[in-house]
């Protein structure tokens, strides 16, 4: 089985993560952060990943330490579990339509981290959420996990359904990514 237990402290947060990329979208998520919990809830669900996330952080300071460093456990778990990588898909691309937005998220689960990401929103918060957060939860999961990440949303609209259709979309091409194919490394090098 694929998966990954983190326990990270700071002065700043204390974040514990348990991830299994072959579950059934089992989860829970105690972010602190309401509308943040409802987008690992979609993450989970969509990628059929197990995730279970306790997370405490100096929320009188803002969210931003919490979110940012759920990232990063995040990420080093999903690097741990997925190993090697032998025999994974290793790309993805997926398109999610979300009433009036489109959301496309390319994967590649290269050992390489980079992020390519387009900010969509026209708002400071969703909820409790402060927005420009997301590109920060985006870079350090994908530099910790070691995976390419390029996001864009093609058609904006409401904030809400924006940010809903990335996670919708990243969870599906992460799923199509890590699905097992075959039994060697997806590399012309022999190695990722």
């Amino acid at each position: 089985m694929r998966s990954s237990f983190e326990h990270r402290v700071t002065k700043e947060t204390d974040i514990e993560v348990n991830l299994n990329l072959d579950g059934s979208g089992v989860v829970y998520s105690d972010t602190g952060v309401g509308f943040f919990n409802h987008m690992i809830d979609l993450l989970a669900s969509h990628s059929k990943f197990d995730i279970d996330i306790k997370a405490k952080g100096d929320f009188e300071v803002d969210n931003h330490h919490t979110v940012e460093d759920i990232g990063i456990v995040l990420g080093k778990c999903f690097k741990e579990a997925i190993s090697d990588k032998r025999g994974i898909n290793r790309y993805s691309t997926f398109f999610v339509p979300m009433d009036e937005v489109l959301a496309r998220v390319c994967v590649d689960v290269s050992g390489r981290g980079y992020l390519v990401y387009e900010n969509p929103f026209t708002v400071e918060r969703i909820g409790d959420f402060e927005t420009e957060i997301l590109e920060d939860f985006l870079y350090a999961f994908c530099i910790n996990a070691g995976i390419n990440l390029n996001i864009k949303v093609l058609d904006k609209g409401n904030n809400h359904h924006m940010c809903e259709a990335i996670f919708k979309a990243l969870a599906r091409a992460l799923r199509e990514a890590t699905a097992i194919v075959g039994d060697d490394i997806p590399s012309s090098k022999g190695v990722l």
